[in-house]
């Protein structure tokens, strides 16, 4: 597989964007290679040649030159992480250690340290004053980067530090991080030290867990069960396991009390999700802990995969899904009018069979449970509601809904904010906002 260009080492990415001659780069260029090896004599040089009149002075202009948005001391710290060159860079030409780039990236040279992987380099910056605690514009500390990297050693210095554990970013902690991308080493380090193994990314909902088992990492799936993860959180981690057939997750998740009779959002057990997707070993595997499906009239392991691959082949017509979904629709619709909430989220349910990306569907089932008092459900669907589109303002008039039934008054307000945002004249979610605003006070 091709290495990514922004995670290539800084040489390599100018080869391939300005070729392999070197000597025909721009002095800028070959001067930030030069800080990345840590050479301060030729850095020194090619200074001397920038500054044409004599004026600034060689000091001036290693601080002033920058290519492509970096500096000396983003390429110095971001490459080799040479102290030599650091300590001229920051005690004897003064370069600021909190300076962002202006780059894509706008990386600060900490982030570039910790992107390379240099531990002298984090270390130096951190004893001349760089802020372990600056945030980037998603909220994301250096702490949530070495964790997305994997560098355990660096996550280990930022913790001994004082970097803060959880951090504010609506895309997840560093224990998220290093959860979705396997780094198992430190999910360990970041559970040693305490990380909440049930924190909610307030976007989606998700845990730790359920990012280990989205991205199929087994090993940290397990290391967060041990640790107390809740087996039975709002994604389901069993029917998501069962449909990847994720063997060793379904069977320290069974063990660790989950629920194999819940259902997804479509209303499929983990073992019929299993018969379709996975394997005859996660179908037995489930079958002893699942109570009997009442429209699996075999109920055994080959008749529950019998059933379940006869099911997903009547899905596959195209023709039949879409006249089945509009089908189920009209009747979920007809049954809310008629207050029979609990039919309709049926109805809705399974139409989301043939569709469970429909968010229509989704924010009509999350009124259904509304309606039923189950603001827990109510607030899962209109989560995946506002997933498949942030710009849809019935979704965030759903979750806002389903946040002041569980009495989360400054939540709503958030969410409400941003729905009259992108529906102004929405009065009923103007009248819901101020009542939130009231609660919150309270």
């Amino acid at each position: 597989m091709a290495m990514d260009l922004l995670d290539s080492p800084l040489p390599l990415r100018f080869e391939q964007i300005l070729g392999q001659d070197e000597d025909q780069w721009p002095p800028e260029a070959r001067f930030l290679v030069a800080a990345y090896f840590g050479n301060v004599r030729r850095l020194k040089e090619i200074a001397r040649s920038l500054d044409t009149n004599g004026r600034r002075g060689v000091g001036a202009t290693v601080a002033a030159t920058t290519y492509r948005g970096m500096n000396a001391l983003h390429a110095a710290v971001g490459g080799l992480g040479n102290l030599a060159v650091c300590r001229y860079l920051v005690d004897t030409v003064g370069m600021d250690v909190n300076m962002w780039d202006t780059s894509p990236s706008k990386q600060t040279p900490l982030e570039h340290a910790v992107s390379g992987g240099n531990l002298p380099a984090v270390r130096f910056l951190l004893d001349h004053g760089a802020d372990i605690h600056q945030e980037n514009e998603e909220g994301a500390t250096v702490l949530h980067l070495a964790a997305m990297k994997g560098k355990c050693d660096i996550v280990k210095l930022l913790l001994s530090r004082g970097a803060g554990i959880e951090g504010k970013s609506e895309q997840g902690t560093p224990l998220h991080f290093a959860a979705v991308k396997g780094h198992e080493s430190t999910v360990e380090v970041l559970l040693e030290h305490h990380a909440d193994v049930n924190k909610l990314v307030p976007s989606c909902l998700l845990t730790p867990l359920d990012a280990a088992v989205f991205a199929s990492y087994t090993p940290c799936a397990k290391l967060l069960i041990q640790a107390g993860a809740n087996v039975n959180d709002v994604n389901n981690s069993l029917a998501r396991a069962a449909a990847e057939g994720l063997t060793e997750i379904i069977k320290c998740l069974l063990e660790a009390g989950a629920d194999p009779n819940r259902p997804d959002e479509c209303g499929r057990m983990p073992i019929e999700l299993a018969a379709v997707y996975a394997s005859r070993e996660d179908v037995e595997l489930l079958f002893p802990f699942t109570s009997p499906i009442p429209n699996v009239e075999d109920w055994s392991v080959d008749g529950i995969i019998n059933h379940a691959k006869l099911e997903n082949m009547q899905l596959m017509d195209d023709d039949a899904v879409k006249m089945r979904k509009s089908d189920l629709k009209q009747q979920g619709d007809e049954a809310f009018e008629k207050q029979d909430y609990t039919n309709a989220s049926v109805l809705y349910t399974k139409a989301l069979r043939a569709d469970p990306s429909d968010r229509k569907m989704l924010a009509n089932r999350s009124r259904c449970w509304l309606r039923l008092g189950d603001g827990k459900k109510a607030l899962e669907d209109a989560v995946k509601c506002k997933r498949s589109n942030k710009n849809w303002a019935e979704a965030h008039h759903r979750e806002g809904e389903a946040l002041m039934m569980l009495k989360e008054y400054e939540k709503a307000c958030e969410v409400l904010t941003r729905g009259l945002e992108l529906d102004p004249q929405n009065d009923e979610m103007d009248k819901l906002f101020w009542e939130a605003m009231k609660l919150k006070k309270k």
